[in-house]
């Protein structure tokens, strides 16, 4: 059996440098691998993904290929611990490989969700700070506009608000429009202050917008802090997923590696202990979505 894999490995690496032309094969496979990903991801994802490399958050091709090292030896290794079979250690180890793409696509959303949440700080701040000088909305996000502190997509998010403010002759789209592509409550809570300011014509506002920029630095202290510990749980959550996975260990420690060879036998012992890794991966891929998804959302 051990031969046949290597002869299809070595049928495998035959073939691509054929149809190759000479290149590394390396730099081959990357490039099939980009090519697949930038006909079928979704456009939403393209830039997020853009975005990512740009904040240079993105693993690299080497980065990659430990990942998809590390994930085959982990998920081999301890299947074979489970079954002694190497056609099943095969089969679990690709499967876990299948996974990298996912925890890439998560990698990215959640740098990038913190990159968002970054960049609506800096506006709400500066905004609060910019209409302290102009008392006019507009004036502000001119202000902001014209600073170079905001990157894309919220600069031109911000560009598109002044175009309407001055279209309407009001500022309530433009903040609705914002709204609802930022939805923090910062952003929100903000915008109505705005509202009030402008329509109700407060004259001294300065006190209310002090307190609303103290609102805010207190907000960003507690997502930021919130981010420390998901990242400390996250460590923790994986050492403890990894060893419930070697719990088979203590049982063979138990009843004797030759005993538990004899149970392998019985095909309902394999398919609890098929169970066993499911639901240990089950367990893990929640923690994965907890850690990943949602960061700096209030």
């Amino acid at each position: 059996m051990i031969e046949l894999i290597i002869l299809i490995a070595l049928a495998v690496f035959a073939l691509s440098y054929r149809f190759n032309n000479g290149e590394n094969i390396y730099k081959f496979f990357v490039t099939k691998i980009s090519m697949a990903y930038d006909r079928y991801a979704p456009y939403s994802f393209k830039t997020v993904r853009e975005k990512t490399k740009e904040l240079g958050k993105e693993y690299t091709a080497k980065d990659y290929l430990t990942q998809v090292a590390l994930f085959v030896a982990v998920a081999g290794g301890i299947s074979y611990l489970y079954f002694y079979n190497i056609i099943i250690s095969a089969i679990y180890a690709g499967v876990a490989v299948l996974f990298i793409p996912f925890l890439a696509y998560l990698r990215c959303q959640k740098a990038y969700s913190e990159f968002l949440f970054e960049q609506t700080q800096v506006y709400t701040t500066n905004v609060i700070m910019e209409f302290n000088t102009t008392q006019s909305f507009v004036k502000s996000l001119e202000g902001v506009r014209d600073s170079g502190i905001l990157e894309n997509p919220l600069l031109d998010d911000v560009k598109t608000m002044i175009d309407m403010s001055y279209q309407n002759g009001t500022i309530d789209e433009s903040i609705e429009f914002f709204n609802k592509k930022y939805p923090y409550y910062m952003v929100k809570n903000m915008h109505q202050l705005f509202l009030q300011i402008t329509k109700e014509g407060a004259k001294d506002s300065g006190e209310a917008l002090e307190n609303m920029s103290m609102d805010i630095d207190a907000l960003v202290e507690g997502v930021y802090r919130d981010q420390i510990d998901r990242a400390n749980f996250h460590k923790r959550f994986i050492t403890f997923g990894l060893a419930l996975f070697l719990l088979v260990m203590a049982m063979q420690f138990l009843l004797g590696t030759e005993s538990y060879l004899k149970l392998l036998d019985m095909w309902y012992v394999q398919v609890v202990l098929h169970l066993i890794i499911w639901i240990n991966c089950f367990f893990l891929y929640r923690g994965e979505r907890f850690y990943y998804e949602d960061v700096g959302v209030e």
